[in-house]
């Protein structure tokens, strides 16, 4: 089964269980799938779609704290709702441990020395843990590694 079928299997499924705010997540992913499928005139593989999703879960992530400052709780619920339900479809996240190995392999590999060689490093990186972790926690883990 494709993450297109799965996602529109739990699409119905939460339909059909009256889960508004997965149904609406989904139905959200499902839209900004067929929005890509359609300007780019292709048809998103799995990869493809997963990218979609971990893009979702960072815009989700990054507005958390606008939320936060205005005290809108019952937006920050929401949210958190969503990017639960997000989290679902992506592959397991790394943690830090096992990401600032990936990071300290990297820089040993590209040769990096400082800050400057930043790009390398996020060059040699993501390839590694698309979908499984976060650009910003890499970044920090490189200019710490660098520091």
């Amino acid at each position: 089964m494709t993450f297109k079928e799965r996602l529109l299997e739990d699409m119905k499924v939460s339909m059909r269980e009256k889960d508004v705010i997965r149904k609406n997540t989904i139905q959200m992913v499902r839209s900004a799938v067929l929005q890509i499928e359609k300007d780019n005139k292709v048809a998103l593989d799995d990869d493809g779609v997963i990218e979609i999703i971990a893009k979702e879960v960072k815009k989700r992530r990054d507005t958390l704290p606008e939320f936060e400052k205005s005290g809108r709780q019952d937006l920050i619920s929401t949210l958190n709702a969503e990017i639960a339900v997000l989290l679902q479809y992506l592959p397991e996240q790394l943690t830090e441990s096992e990401l600032e190995e990936i990071v300290k392999q990297a820089v040993q590999e590209t040769g990096a020395a400082s800050a400057r060689d930043m790009g390398k490093i996020m060059q040699a990186v993501m390839p590694k843990v698309k979908g499984r972790a976060d650009g910003k926690a890499i970044n920090q883990i490189a200019k710490r590694l660098l520091g």
